[in-house]
C-alpha cells in the first residue's frame, strides 16, 4: 500500500489522542505486531451459527478470506453478526423474527465496524436476510465493501429419486393430504441436504446471491456457485486481494450501486424468475444507499419487454446447480447485455461491460438469448387493483402458464395453521382465494409465514386451482397462483383489512391486475368500522421492530426517512 493511502485510512487515528492509545494498547495485547497498524483494517463480517447448515462452511471461508487479506496487505478482524436461517429461526412465534433478523444484521455491522472506524468489509453471504442486509449495510456506510456468495447445497436420492429440501418442503403438504405417509416424508428429511449452503433451488437466498453480483457488489462469476467447493475457495482469495484494491482506489458501494445497477438487478431477477422478496429487498438496499430510484415502479416498468432466459426450479425442471454450470448469473448478464446498462462500476474495479467482455459463452441449453427466450413475459411481475393500490408482486415464473385468469370466493386466515388446517379436513376447495393477512411487517410484527401454506397447497395438488393473497412471508421456493407482499399491508389499513369470507376476487395476470368485486359503498362501511389488530407483542426486539417498521412500499427498512 502507497504511503498515499496510508495518509487517508480513517483507521489512522492521531498518535498521542486517547482513541490512539488505548486501541494501540490492545492490539498488542492480542498479538498484533507494530508493522501492521498503519495498513488497511478490514472486517471479514460473518455470519457462522451453529444452528444452521447455511453457516455450516462459513468459518473456513472466513480464514481463507483472511489470509488472502493478509497476503495483499491488509490487517483482517473477523466480525461476527446474527444468524438467520429461514428454516430454523422461522420456528419461533410463527417466524416473525425473520424480517426483523434482516434489519438486526444491518445495524449489527454497522455498530461493529463504524464503531471500530474500519476500512472496508468482505460480507460473507449465505441465507435469505444476510445478502439483503449486508448490501443495506453497505450502502449504509459506503465505505469499500464486497460481498462474498458462500454457496449452495445439494440435495441427495430417496427412493430412487432426487430429492432436495424443495421437494421436502412441498412434500409436507403431501403428507397432510394423505398421500405419503410420515415414514415416506421421513425418508426424505434424511436426504433432502447433503452438505453445507443455503437451500436449493432459486429461492431467496440464491436469488440474492446472484442479484448481489449483478448489483456489481460481488465479484464476477460468483452466484450461484457450490457451497465448500474449490470455487469457492478460488473467490475466497480473490475477495480478499480485491478489497484491498478498493480502498486503495477508494471505489465505494455508493459508486457501484447506481441507478443504472439497480436496473441490471432488476433485469435479471425477471429474466432468471427470481424469488418475489428480491422487491422488498432490493428496495430497502435502495433507500439504505440512499440510491433516487423507486425500485417497485422500475420492477413494473421493465416488466413491459421482459422475457425469461432460465428455467431454474421453481420455475421449470432445471437445478441451481446447472445454472451455476452453464455460466450462471455472468452467463445470464452476457445475453441480457443488450438491455443492460454497461458503464456502471463494479467491485472488480471495472465496468459491467469489461467484466462481461471477459466471460465465455453460456450453455444455451439452460440460459437461453433474449431472441429465443422459454418464456415470452418477465419472471416478476407487479400487479395492482383494489385489492392492491400500492401493488402486489407475482412471480409468474411459477404460475402454469394456462393460468393467467382466476376468480373465486375469498376464504379469509389471520393464522398459516388454521389454513393449513383447512387443508387437511378439506375445507379448502379448488375455486377459492385463500387471504392471509395481517401477517406483514407491521401487523405480525415481524413478516409471519405464509410460505408454508403454499407448499403444503403444492403438496396437496391444489396450487393451480387456489389462489393466495398475502402480506405474509413468503418463500422463493413458492409456485403457484400467489400474489405477495400486498400493498399496503392490512395493519395499515390498506384494503387486504377489508375482505371478508365468500367476497369475490379476480386476479388477472394478462392485464396485471387484482380486484375485490365488492361495490365501493360497502367498502366504505366495512372501513369506518376497521381497527387497527393489537400487536402480540408488547416487549423485546419485536415490539420496538413493530414501532419503528416502514412500509412494505419502503423495503420494510427501520426509521423514518424522508421518502
Amino acid at each position: 500500500m502507497s504511503d498515499k493511502t496510508r495518509k487517508t485510512l480513517r483507521s489512522e487515528f492521531e498518535p498521542g489522542t486517547t482513541r490512539w492509545a488505548v486501541r494501540r494498547a490492545q492490539w498488542l495485547a492480542m498479538g498484533i505486531k507494530e508493522e501492521d497498524f498503519h495498513k488497511p483494517k478490514i472486517a471479514v463480517v460473518n455470519s457462522s451459527s451453529g444452528l444452521s447448515v447455511c453457516y455450516q462452511h462459513l468459518d473456513e471461508v472466513s480464514k481463507a478470506v483472511q489470509s488472502a487479506i493478509r497476503d495483499a496487505g491488509g490487517l483482517p478482524f473477523e466480525i461476527r453478526t446474527v444468524a438467520p436461517s429461514d428454516f430454523v429461526t422461522s420456528a419461533g412465534r410463527k417466524a416473525r423474527y425473520l424480517m426483523p433478523s434482516r434489519d438486526l444484521l444491518v445495524n449489527d455491522v454497522e455498530v461493529q465496524v463504524e464503531g471500530a472506524e474500519l476500512d472496508g468489509m468482505v460480507l460473507l453471504a449465505s441465507c435469505d436476510k444476510t445478502t439483503p442486509g449486508q448490501l443495506m449495510a453497505a450502502g449504509r456506510l459506503n465505505i469499500p465493501s464486497l460481498v462474498l456468495t458462500c454457496g449452495y447445497q445439494l440435495g441427495g436420492q430417496c427412493g430412487g429419486k432426487s430429492v432436495d429440501i424443495e421437494d421436502l418442503y412441498n412434500s409436507v403438504g403431501t403428507y397432510k393430504s394423505g398421500q405419503i405417509t410420515l415414514d415416506d416424508l421421513t425418508a426424505m428429511s434424511c436426504q433432502a441436504i447433503k452438505g453445507p449452503g443455503v437451500c436449493a433451488g432459486l429461492a431467496t437466498a440464491n436469488s440474492m446471491h446472484v442479484l448481489a453480483e449483478a448489483l456489481g457488489m460481488a465479484l464476477t462469476g460468483n452466484a450461484p456457485i457450490r457451497a465448500n467447493g474449490p470455487a469457492l475457495y478460488d473467490y475466497a482469495a480473490k475477495a480478499g486481494s480485491a478489497i484491498v484494491r478498493l480502498i486503495e482506489q477508494d471505489l465505494r458501494p455508493r459508486q457501484i450501486m447506481t441507478p443504472g445497477a439497480f436496473r441490471n438487478a432488476i433485469r435479471v431477477a425477471q429474466a432468471l424468475g427470481c424469488s418475489v422478496n428480491t422487491v422488498r429487498h432490493l428496495t430497502a438496499i435502495a433507500i439504505e444507499t440512499q440510491c433516487d430510484i423507486d425500485v417497485v415502479a422500475e420492477y413494473d416498468r421493465l416488466s413491459h419487454d421482459s422475457v425469461q432466459i432460465t428455467q431454474v426450479r421453481p420455475n421449470g425442471p432445471h437445478r441451481i446447480e446447472d445454472l451455476d454450470k452453464a455460466g450462471g448469473c455472468a452467463g445470464a448478464m452476457r445475453q441480457l447485455s443488450p438491455k443492460l446498462d454497461l458503464d456502471v462500476m463494479t467491485v472488480t474495479g471495472k465496468t459491467m461491460g469489461a467484466n462481461l467482455a471477459e466471460v465465455p459463452a453460456p450453455d444455451e441449453t439452460y440460459i437461453r438469448p433474449l431472441d429465443r427466450p422459454f418464456r415470452n413475459e418477465p419472471g416478476l411481475v407487479i400487479i395492482r387493483g383494489n385489492l392492491a393500490p400500492d401493488g402486489a408482486v407475482v412471480k409468474l415464473s411459477a404460475v402454469p402458464a394456462a393460468v393467467r385468469t382466476f376468480e373465486g370466493t375469498a376464504r379469509v386466515f389471520e393464522d398459516e395453521d388454521l389454513a393449513i388446517k383447512g387443508l387437511e379436513d378439506g375445507s379448502i376447495q379448488r375455486g377459492q382465494v385463500i387471504v392471509l393477512r395481517n401477517l406483514g411487517p407491521k401487523g405480525g410484527p415481524g413478516t409471519v409465514f405464509a410460505c408454508s401454506f403454499m407448499a403444503a397447497l403444492v403438496g396437496a395438488g391444489l396450487s393451480s386451482g387456489v389462489a393466495v393473497v398475502t402480506d405474509g412471508e413468503l418463500s422463493g421456493l413458492n409456485s403457484g397462483i400467489t400474489v405477495g407482499q400486498v400493498m399496503p399491508e392490512a395493519a395499515e389499513g390498506g384494503p387486504l383489512a377489508l375482505v371478508r369470507d365468500d367476497d369475490r376476487i379476480a386476479i388477472d395476470l394478462n392485464q396485471l391486475s387484482i380486484e375485490l368485486l365488492v361495490p365501493d359503498a360497502d367498502l366504505a362501511e366495512r372501513a369506518k368500522s376497521w381497527t387497527p389488530p393489537a400487536p402480540p407483542s408488547q416487549f423485546g426486539w419485536l415490539s420496538l421492530y413493530g414501532q419503528l417498521v416502514q412500509p412494505l412500499s419502503k423495503g420494510a427498512v427501520l426509521g423514518r426517512r424522508n421518502w
